[in-house]
């Protein structure tokens, strides 16, 4: 049984969430996000909380259920406070700049980097070593923040690269005589 799945999500009195034909929706100041429901669960929506439970008790012992509750509660923390995720450029030379809708990455190759921003993500860069990612659908922001990082991992030696703000370089001895 999941002990994940049983908690109640709180919401505020400025969001607005409904549960139509399977659709979940909610509304808030920083946009609006929908999901379609898995058809084994149902979603109660009272005052101020929000409960997703099992139409039959054997979907108890699902692992969906918790899931379930978790992209709900996703979707509501997004669409009030947001998510953000920061990003930070280590090497000598390494830049990033935004112009237009288009983040300008140079990273040490012959030729800068042009990623195409999404539409739900805005990003800023305070100063030029540092990218900031915010958006209110997380699952986006993640994947952008992982696809800017593939154009240069950190590597283990000199810790070169784009990294986390909050992650942690394992680093290894270099080569002995």
């Amino acid at each position: 049984m999941s002990r994940i799945a049983k908690n109640s999500i709180k919401i505020d009195n400025d969001i607005k969430c409904s549960f139509q034909n399977g659709n979940f929706s909610a509304k808030g100041k920083l946009g609006e996000m929908s999901l379609t429901v898995n058809p084994l669960y149902t979603v109660d929506i009272q005052e101020n909380e929000v409960f997703v439970k099992p139409i039959d008790d054997k979907d108890k012992q699902n692992p969906n259920w918790g899931t379930m509750r978790s992209l709900i509660s996703n979707i509501i923390a997004g669409v009030s406070k947001g998510f953000s995720k920061t990003l930070e450029l280590n090497g000598t030379g390494y830049r990033a700049s935004v112009s237009g809708n288009t983040l300008k990455l140079q990273l040490g190759f012959s030729h800068d980097i042009d990623h195409l921003i999404p539409k739900d993500v805005k990003i800023e860069c305070p100063k030029q070593n540092i990218v900031k990612l915010t958006s209110f659908n997380k699952e986006i922001l993640g994947a952008t923040a992982a696809k800017i990082r593939s154009y240069r991992k950190p590597e283990p030696f000199k810790g070169k690269g784009i990294k986390y703000d909050n992650e942690f370089i394992f680093r290894k001895e270099g080569k002995k005589k």
